[in-house]
């Protein structure tokens, strides 16, 4: 999908399979929760873990994330099951900031070691240090740039889904993807990395 494409709104991934889940649980079929669960939990808890800095807080808030949708069973509009998710997940993120004092901003300072020994696919693992100067940039961005450059490129989610996520117009999404990008290629320029799209 282009970027033109998701201005225009266009949604990202398998939002209608997502969908069927969650009217298949809402008409009383636990097991299509189960997987959405699946399908959504590490690589939402792996979102989580940049606000939390603490991977066990991270699978707690993720299941909270899930266990309200379950209990609340919320109407959700077709096709945006991911991103309904994804801004609970987000909303219990800051109160867990609140409760704790502290300020901390999106960050995946030490989880790549951990995501590596976890969950990652041999084909990831033989681009590691390709991964790992990845991140590096990533982390030398401004956290809103990363959130978004994260939410896009790694989530699949739409400007629309994103400015819903992180309570922003589009065009602030928009904005902040451009400049993201613009960031992104200067960091990987300064690492030897000249062809980076």
């Amino acid at each position: 999908m282009t970027a033109k494409d998701a201005a225009s709104g266009l949604e990202k991934g398998p939002t209608s399979k997502d969908s069927e889940l969650y009217d298949r649980f809402l008409d009383g079929d636990v097991s299509s929760y189960d997987q959405l669960m699946i399908r959504y939990g590490d690589r939402l808890t792996f979102y989580i873990y940049g606000y939390t800095n603490d991977l066990q807080d991270a699978e707690d808030l993720m299941i909270e994330a899930f266990a309200r949708i379950m209990v609340k069973k919320p109407r959700i509009r077709s096709g945006y099951f991911k991103t309904y998710l994804y801004k609970a997940a987000r909303n219990l993120a800051a109160r867990f900031h609140e409760k704790r004092s502290r300020l901390q901003t999106f960050d995946f300072e030490d989880i790549r070691e951990e995501i590596a020994d976890s969950v990652l696919t041999e084909d990831i693992l033989a681009d590691r240090e390709r991964n790992e100067v990845l991140h590096m940039c990533l982390d030398r961005i401004d956290p809103r740039m990363k959130e978004v450059l994260w939410l896009f490129y790694f989530e699949d989610l739409s400007y629309e889904q994103i400015a819903d996520v992180m309570k922003m117009r589009k065009k602030q999404v928009d904005h902040l993807l451009e400049n993201g990008k613009k960031q992104m290629k200067e960091e990987l320029k300064k690492e030897g990395i000249a062809n980076a799209q």
